[in-house]
Protein backbone atom coordinates (compact mmCIF):
# COMPACT_ATOMS: atom_id res chain seq x y z
CA UNK A 1 0.00 0.00 0.00
CA UNK A 2 0.87 3.61 -0.41
CA UNK A 3 0.28 5.38 2.78
CA UNK A 4 0.25 8.92 3.92
CA UNK A 5 1.28 10.03 6.98
CA UNK A 6 0.47 13.85 8.38
CA UNK A 7 2.98 15.05 11.06
CA UNK A 8 5.79 12.90 9.79
CA UNK A 9 8.49 13.64 11.86
CA UNK A 10 6.47 13.05 15.20
CA UNK A 11 8.07 10.29 17.77
CA UNK A 12 5.07 7.70 16.75
CA UNK A 13 4.96 8.87 12.92
CA UNK A 14 8.59 7.70 12.95
CA UNK A 15 8.51 4.65 14.18
CA UNK A 16 5.20 4.08 12.17
CA UNK A 17 6.69 4.94 8.66
CA UNK A 18 9.68 2.90 9.66
CA UNK A 19 7.02 -0.25 10.56
CA UNK A 20 5.56 0.24 7.02
CA UNK A 21 8.70 0.76 5.58
CA UNK A 22 10.02 -3.00 6.70
CA UNK A 23 6.69 -4.15 5.93
CA UNK A 24 7.20 -3.03 2.39
CA UNK A 25 4.52 -0.51 2.08
CA UNK A 26 5.23 3.07 0.38
CA UNK A 27 5.55 5.08 3.83
CA UNK A 28 5.34 8.64 2.61
CA UNK A 29 5.74 11.39 5.47
CA UNK A 30 3.89 15.02 5.41
CA UNK A 31 6.75 17.61 7.03
CA UNK A 32 6.50 21.09 6.77
CA UNK A 33 10.54 21.65 7.24
CA UNK A 34 12.65 20.01 4.26
CA UNK A 35 15.57 19.70 6.94
CA UNK A 36 13.66 16.49 8.68
CA UNK A 37 13.63 14.86 5.09
CA UNK A 38 16.99 13.02 5.92
CA UNK A 39 15.45 11.58 9.15
CA UNK A 40 12.30 9.83 7.38
CA UNK A 41 14.83 8.64 4.55
CA UNK A 42 16.73 7.19 7.29
CA UNK A 43 13.45 4.93 8.65
CA UNK A 44 13.13 3.99 4.84
CA UNK A 45 9.69 6.83 4.47
CA UNK A 46 9.84 8.95 1.35
CA UNK A 47 9.80 12.60 2.58
CA UNK A 48 6.70 15.05 1.23
CA UNK A 49 7.03 18.31 1.71
CA UNK A 50 4.24 20.67 2.56
CA UNK A 51 2.21 22.46 4.87
CA UNK A 52 -0.63 20.50 7.04
CA UNK A 53 -1.61 23.82 8.44
CA UNK A 54 -1.24 26.58 5.97
CA UNK A 55 -1.75 25.08 2.82
CA UNK A 56 -5.46 25.67 1.18
CA UNK A 57 -5.81 21.53 0.61
CA UNK A 58 -3.45 18.41 0.79
CA UNK A 59 -5.39 17.20 -2.27
CA UNK A 60 -2.02 16.92 -3.83
CA UNK A 61 -0.02 15.33 -0.85
CA UNK A 62 -2.88 12.21 -0.64
CA UNK A 63 -2.94 11.59 -4.75
CA UNK A 64 -1.70 8.27 -4.91
CA UNK A 65 -2.22 7.03 -1.64
CA UNK A 66 -4.41 4.12 -0.97
CA UNK A 67 -4.63 5.04 2.61
CA UNK A 68 -3.94 8.17 5.28
CA UNK A 69 -2.80 8.59 8.67
CA UNK A 70 -3.21 11.60 10.85
CA UNK A 71 -0.27 11.47 13.48
CA UNK A 72 -0.04 15.62 13.75
CA UNK A 73 0.02 17.61 16.83
CA UNK A 74 0.92 21.52 17.49
CA UNK A 75 2.62 20.33 20.75
CA UNK A 76 2.85 20.59 24.41
CA UNK A 77 3.71 24.75 24.06
CA UNK A 78 1.36 25.41 21.71
CA UNK A 79 -1.52 27.46 22.54
CA UNK A 80 -5.21 27.46 21.85
CA UNK A 81 -5.15 28.79 18.45
CA UNK A 82 -2.45 26.99 16.89
CA UNK A 83 -4.32 23.35 18.50
CA UNK A 84 -7.33 24.35 16.41
CA UNK A 85 -5.15 24.98 13.50
CA UNK A 86 -3.40 21.84 13.09
CA UNK A 87 -5.23 19.12 15.86
CA UNK A 88 -8.55 20.03 14.03
CA UNK A 89 -8.09 22.32 10.77
CA UNK A 90 -5.05 19.24 9.83
CA UNK A 91 -7.41 16.44 10.65
CA UNK A 92 -10.11 18.28 8.73
CA UNK A 93 -8.07 19.34 5.78
CA UNK A 94 -6.75 15.75 5.48
CA UNK A 95 -10.43 14.05 5.58
CA UNK A 96 -10.87 16.24 2.99
CA UNK A 97 -8.38 15.76 0.51
CA UNK A 98 -9.28 11.69 1.17
CA UNK A 99 -12.62 12.21 -0.13
CA UNK A 100 -11.72 14.33 -2.83
CA UNK A 101 -8.79 11.89 -4.21
CA UNK A 102 -11.00 8.67 -3.25
CA UNK A 103 -9.12 7.64 -0.76
CA UNK A 104 -11.18 5.75 2.22
CA UNK A 105 -9.29 4.60 4.52
CA UNK A 106 -8.44 7.21 7.08
CA UNK A 107 -7.04 6.28 10.53
CA UNK A 108 -6.78 9.07 13.53
CA UNK A 109 -4.23 9.53 16.09
CA UNK A 110 -6.48 11.00 18.67
CA UNK A 111 -6.46 10.94 22.64
CA UNK A 112 -8.10 9.71 25.66
CA UNK A 113 -10.40 12.66 26.83
CA UNK A 114 -11.18 13.83 23.55
CA UNK A 115 -14.59 12.30 24.76
CA UNK A 116 -15.20 14.70 27.52
CA UNK A 117 -13.07 17.74 26.78
CA UNK A 118 -14.19 19.64 29.92
CA UNK A 119 -11.85 16.41 32.27
CA UNK A 120 -9.03 18.57 30.89
CA UNK A 121 -6.64 20.69 33.09
CA UNK A 122 -5.36 23.98 31.91
CA UNK A 123 -4.30 23.65 28.08
CA UNK A 124 -5.29 20.13 28.16
CA UNK A 125 -8.85 21.67 27.59
CA UNK A 126 -8.28 23.28 24.43
CA UNK A 127 -6.62 20.58 23.92
CA UNK A 128 -9.02 17.85 23.95
CA UNK A 129 -11.93 20.06 22.38
CA UNK A 130 -9.46 20.02 18.95
CA UNK A 131 -9.40 16.12 19.07
CA UNK A 132 -13.39 15.61 20.02
CA UNK A 133 -14.13 18.04 16.82
CA UNK A 134 -11.71 16.22 14.86
CA UNK A 135 -13.07 12.75 15.78
CA UNK A 136 -16.56 13.94 15.06
CA UNK A 137 -15.72 15.25 11.67
CA UNK A 138 -13.76 12.33 10.30
CA UNK A 139 -16.77 9.82 11.80
CA UNK A 140 -19.34 11.87 10.68
CA UNK A 141 -17.95 11.32 7.03
CA UNK A 142 -19.90 8.49 5.34
CA UNK A 143 -17.24 8.50 2.80
CA UNK A 144 -14.04 7.62 4.95
CA UNK A 145 -13.50 4.15 6.03
CA UNK A 146 -11.93 5.57 9.95
CA UNK A 147 -10.61 4.14 12.94
CA UNK A 148 -10.26 6.64 15.74
CA UNK A 149 -6.76 5.30 18.37
CA UNK A 150 -6.66 7.25 21.63
CA UNK A 151 -3.68 6.20 23.38
CA UNK A 152 -2.73 6.84 27.01
CA UNK A 153 0.20 8.68 28.50
CA UNK A 154 2.82 8.37 25.75
CA UNK A 155 6.22 7.03 27.02
CA UNK A 156 9.38 5.52 25.55
CA UNK A 157 9.54 2.42 27.05
CA UNK A 158 10.05 -0.63 25.07
CA UNK A 159 7.44 -1.70 23.25
CA UNK A 160 6.38 -5.22 24.31
CA UNK A 161 3.52 -5.88 21.57
CA UNK A 162 0.99 -6.53 23.91
CA UNK A 163 -2.15 -3.60 24.86
CA UNK A 164 -5.29 -2.85 26.09
CA UNK A 165 -7.85 -1.91 23.74
CA UNK A 166 -10.88 -0.62 25.30
CA UNK A 167 -13.98 0.93 23.67
CA UNK A 168 -15.67 2.80 26.70
CA UNK A 169 -14.10 5.79 27.13
CA UNK A 170 -12.52 6.78 30.15
CA UNK A 171 -9.90 5.33 31.04
CA UNK A 172 -6.28 6.23 32.55
CA UNK A 173 -2.39 5.13 32.15
CA UNK A 174 0.43 4.66 29.85
CA UNK A 175 1.17 3.00 26.70
CA UNK A 176 4.93 3.02 24.41
CA UNK A 177 5.00 5.06 21.17
CA UNK A 178 6.30 2.03 20.01
CA UNK A 179 3.27 -0.15 20.52
CA UNK A 180 1.26 2.91 19.50
CA UNK A 181 2.72 2.64 16.48
CA UNK A 182 2.47 -0.80 15.60
CA UNK A 183 -1.02 -0.75 16.50
CA UNK A 184 -1.46 1.96 14.20
CA UNK A 185 0.42 -0.09 11.76
CA UNK A 186 -2.04 -3.35 12.14
CA UNK A 187 -5.22 -0.94 11.48
CA UNK A 188 -4.20 -0.57 8.33
CA UNK A 189 -4.55 -3.93 7.08
CA UNK A 190 -7.32 -5.10 9.78
CA UNK A 191 -10.58 -4.43 8.53
CA UNK A 192 -12.88 -5.08 11.65
CA UNK A 193 -11.07 -1.87 13.39
CA UNK A 194 -13.16 0.16 10.19
CA UNK A 195 -15.99 2.23 12.25
CA UNK A 196 -14.52 1.51 15.66
CA UNK A 197 -12.99 4.46 18.07
CA UNK A 198 -11.00 2.65 20.95
CA UNK A 199 -8.53 3.53 23.68
CA UNK A 200 -5.36 1.79 24.01
CA UNK A 201 -2.90 1.45 27.35
CA UNK A 202 -0.26 -0.99 27.77
CA UNK A 203 -1.23 -4.40 28.50
CA UNK A 204 -1.30 -8.37 28.36
CA UNK A 205 -2.85 -9.01 24.80
CA UNK A 206 -0.87 -9.41 21.71
CA UNK A 207 -2.30 -6.28 19.50
CA UNK A 208 -3.58 -8.73 17.21
CA UNK A 209 -5.80 -10.48 19.63
CA UNK A 210 -6.93 -6.70 20.77
CA UNK A 211 -8.39 -5.62 17.50
CA UNK A 212 -10.79 -8.63 17.14
CA UNK A 213 -13.83 -6.71 17.45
Amino acid sequence: MDILVAGGHGQVALRLLKLLADQGHTARGLIRTPSQAADLQAVGAVPVIGDLENDASLSPYVKGADAVVFAAGAGAGSGPERKRTVDLGGAVKLADAAVDQGVRRYVMVSSIGAHDPSSGAGSMGPYLAAKGEADAYVTSRADLDWTIVRPGHLTDEPGTGLVTVSREMGGRGPVPRDDVAAVLAACLTTPATIGQTFELFAGTTPIDEALRF
